[in-house]
């Protein structure tokens, strides 16, 4: 009989090894999907339209992130709307904004900006953070894929 020692030594093993196996997983997707686009094409991407972009980056990887264990239907659907609402990129952002280097932190203002001015069921700021996140990740995932992969592993998305 195993010692709950032994249990959650083994449990964070599972967790290890299954943290690399997505980022295998993201790695692979990320590489089959980029775009090669120039810089003077990617000036032309507003932040509205890399913020579009992350936000379907985003969601890919939270809900690869929850894919195993197998779970219902509806408990994948709970899982990934808890991690992709407004106030949870909002605090995901603020927990990154640490680790973002100037050229970063410039597009994640593009992209707080770009957000003002529109009426949601939010307060602005919580708002403007969220899609400042999606924005830094749209940009990154058409820049550095390498980059977005080392900041989406700083997340701590719980199980």
């Amino acid at each position: 009989m195993k010692s709950k020692e032994d249990e959650l030594e083994h449990e964070s093993e599972q967790a290890l090894n299954q943290d690399s196996y997505w980022n295998q997983k993201i790695e692979a997707t990320t590489d089959s999907l980029s775009v090669h686009i120039s810089q003077s094409q990617l000036q032309q991407i507003s932040p509205t339209a890399l913020a579009y972009l992350g936000d379907a980056v985003y969601e890919l990887y939270v809900r690869m992130f929850y894919l195993f264990p197998p779970k219902r239907p509806d408990t994948y659907h709970s899982l990934v709307v808890s991690q992709v609402r407004a106030e949870t990129q909002a605090k995901i952002m603020r927990d990154l904004s640490p680790h973002l280097v100037s050229s970063e932190l410039e597009i994640v203002r593009r992209g707080r900006n770009a957000a003002g001015g529109r009426r949601h069921r939010l307060e602005g700021e919580i708002y403007q953070q969220a899609s400042s996140l999606e924005t830094l990740i749209g940009y990154l995932y058409l820049t550095d894929c390498r980059r977005l992969k080392e900041l989406l592993q700083k997340l701590r998305l719980e199980k």
